[in-house]
């Protein structure tokens, strides 16, 4: 909705005044008993808040309020969204992480956070274009969206990382570390099917690092850090595959 104008906020406050002021002095001159002065000027300002309120309300106010949401919506929107994939950023990540840390020491319930790098995406962009490469980041985001569970959160730390924080795991770490393993297996098979870009075939595939999340107070720069270790034995491994964080990999 588009916001009212100074100029339309006076015209309208204005013209619902003037036209409830109009039909309250039309009925105090039909009222088929007298009145002193005192008790006219009583009523018509009773008349005119009770009538006029609720109109400048529908007409002037909600309509301004209406539109100052969704211009923070949008703000907040943009201030939070990848705007090539329109997955979370890295701010927002932060705040899920954070978040996402706190409720697992509370409820005592496993997670884990899943960073993924593309291999092979730097060759794509230098053998087929920029182009090629956004194409090849806006269809990953959208595997992603459509093969994660509505409580987990996708997104795009930024270049060809994406991180996916997954909830709600099992209250015992053996049987929390399946699922991510599960995961990461069907995340590297949607990565690993062709994208089309113009007619060209492009290809990429995923090396995961996983960081299970237990109980234990933990920082989120820690928890990023230790997930991009292990990553990066995934990479070292020879890409399209998962590697859990060990301490001893420190």
């Amino acid at each position: 909705m588009k916001p009212l104008s100074t100029k339309q906020v006076i015209v309208r406050i204005v013209t619902i005044i003037s036209s409830v002021e109009f039909l309250i002095m039309l009925l105090l001159e039909i009222i088929p008993f007298e009145i002193s002065i005192y008790s006219e000027a009583v009523l018509d300002f009773v008349l005119l808040a009770f009538l006029s309120t609720p109109l400048i309300y529908i007409g002037v106010i909600n309509p301004f309020v209406t539109a100052r949401d969704e211009a923070l919506y949008k703000i907040n929107h943009l201030a939070h969204t990848d705007p090539l994939t329109q997955l979370p950023n890295r701010r927002l990540f932060i705040i899920h992480l954070e978040k996402f840390i706190a409720g697992i020491i509370r409820h005592k319930v496993h997670g884990a956070l899943l960073l993924m790098d593309l291999d092979g995406f730097k060759l794509v962009n230098d053998i087929h274009g920029h182009d090629a490469g956004d194409e090849v980041l806006v269809e990953i985001a959208k595997r992603l969206r459509s093969n994660t569970r509505s409580e987990d959160v996708a997104g795009r730390l930024g270049g060809d990382e994406f991180f996916i924080l997954l909830q709600h795991l099992s209250a015992d770490e053996r049987i929390a570390r399946d699922t991510p393993l599960w995961v990461t297996e069907k995340l590297i098979n949607i990565v690993n099917k062709p994208i089309d870009f113009n007619g060209t075939t492009l290809n990429v595939s995923a090396s995961i690092g996983i960081r299970l999340l237990g109980f234990e107070e933990l920082s989120t720069k820690n928890v990023i850090k230790e997930a991009d270790i292990a990553m990066y034995h995934a990479k070292k491994a020879g890409g399209g595959c998962a590697v859990f964080f060990e301490k001893k990999m420190k």
